[in-house]
C-alpha cells in the first residue's frame, strides 16, 4: 500500500458508544484511500459537557466531520444545513461534514438501510411492516421503507406523540400509504411480514428485547437496528421462529460506506472493507 498522503480527523458523538466499530470502519477505509484517519468517540456525559458544547468543540478543533448517534440525531439536525428534501422530512442527521460555509447534515441511516435491505433481500417486497421505535433511526428506517415501496407501516413507540408525528410525516411523503400508530403490539404485528426494532433495547448496556417471541409468529423477516451485539435477543427469537433476519451490522456497514464517501469523496472497496472489519473482530 502506498504511503498515507493526508490526514483526517473524525468522531462520533453519542451515548453508550464504547463498543462502536465506526473507528475501525473509517480507519480501514482511510487506509484504502491513503488517508491517515483519527476517529474519536465523544460521549457528552463522560466529557462533562452537553451535546451543543461537544459539537462546538469539533467545529473549533478542525474535525473534518462527525457521526451522530442516539440520542442526539434530532438535535444535530437543527444545527446544520440540510439540502436533501428527504433528510429534511426525516428531521434527523447522523453525519455532519464541516465545510467552509458551515456544517452540512446528511442521513446515511436512511440511505444505508435501503442499501442493506436491497443487498440482503434484493427486490423482494417488504410487505406490511411493524416498526418499534420512532426516534432518530426510526425516522430514517421508516422513510427508507417508503423508498423500498412499503405501503403499510404500523408504528409503536413509548412516546405516543413522537410516533404520531412520524406517522404524519410519512403520510405527507406517501399519501397512498397506510400508516397506523398503535400502543398494542398484538395489533401491530397482526398480518405483518416485517418486524423492525429501532429502539436501543438489546444493545450493550440495555439487555432484553422490545417484542416478546410469541408475537413473531406469521412474520417473514426481521431487522434490528442494534449492532452491538450483532446477535441480539430480538433477532435470535426471530430466527428461531423461521424468520429471515438482517442484523443492524448491515445498516452500520452500508451507512458507513455512505458516510465515508461524504467525508472523503472516495468510494471504498466494500469487499475488502468487510473482510478487514471481520479480521479485526476475530482478533
Amino acid at each position: 500500500m502506498s504511503e498515507l498522503k493526508t490526514a483526517m480527523r473524525l468522531g462520533l458523538i453519542g451515548g453508550n458508544i464504547a463498543a462502536s466499530r465506526a473507528p475501525y470502519l473509517h480507519g480501514l477505509a482511510g487506509k484504502q484511500a491513503g488517508i491517515d484517519v483519527t476517529y474519536d468517540l465523544l460521549t457528552p456525559a463522560e466529557l462533562g459537557k452537553d451535546f451543543d458544547a461537544v459539537f462546538a468543540d469539533c467545529l473549533a478543533q478542525g474535525y473534518r466531520g462527525i457521526n451522530i448517534t442516539y440520542p442526539y440525531k434530532e438535535l444535530a439536525a437543527a444545527k446544520v444545513r440540510v439540502d436533501d428534501p428527504s433528510v429534511c422530512a426525516i428531521g434527523a442527521v447522523n453525519t455532519v461534514v464541516f465545510e467552509a460555509d458551515g456544517p452540512h447534515g446528511f442521513n446515511t441511516d436512511y440511505s444505508g438501510f435501503v442499501a442493506a435491505y436491497r443487498a440482503g433481500f434484493g427486490d423482494t417486497p417488504t410487505g406490511p411492516v411493524f416498526q418499534i421505535g420512532a426516534g432518530g433511526v426510526g425516522k430514517a428506517v421508516a422513510f427508507g421503507l417508503l423508498t423500498l415501496g412499503t405501503r403499510d407501516i404500523r408504528l409503536i413507540d413509548r412516546d405516543g406523540p413522537r410516533a404520531a408525528a412520524l406517522a404524519d410525516q410519512l403520510r405527507a411523503a406517501a399519501p397512498d400509504a397506510r400508516i397506523a400508530v398503535t400502543d398494542d403490539p398484538a395489533e401491530g404485528v397482526r398480518g405483518a411480514s416485517g418486524l423492525v426494532n429501532c429502539t436501543p433495547v438489546g444493545m450493550v448496556g440495555s439487555v432484553g428485547t422490545p417484542l416478546p417471541a410469541e408475537r413473531m409468529a406469521g412474520a417473514v423477516w426481521a431487522f434490528d437496528a442494534v449492532y452491538t451485539p450483532v446477535d441480539t435477543q430480538f433477532l435470535g427469537d426471530a430466527a428461531a421462529r423461521g424468520l429471515t433476519v438482517m442484523s443492524g451490522y448491515e445498516l452500520f456497514f452500508h451507512q458507513g460506506i455512505d458516510c465515508w464517501k461524504i467525508f472523503s469523496g472516495h468510494t471504498p472497496d466494500s469487499t475488502s472493507l468487510r473482510a478487514g472489519l471481520q479480521a479485526l473482530a476475530d482478533r
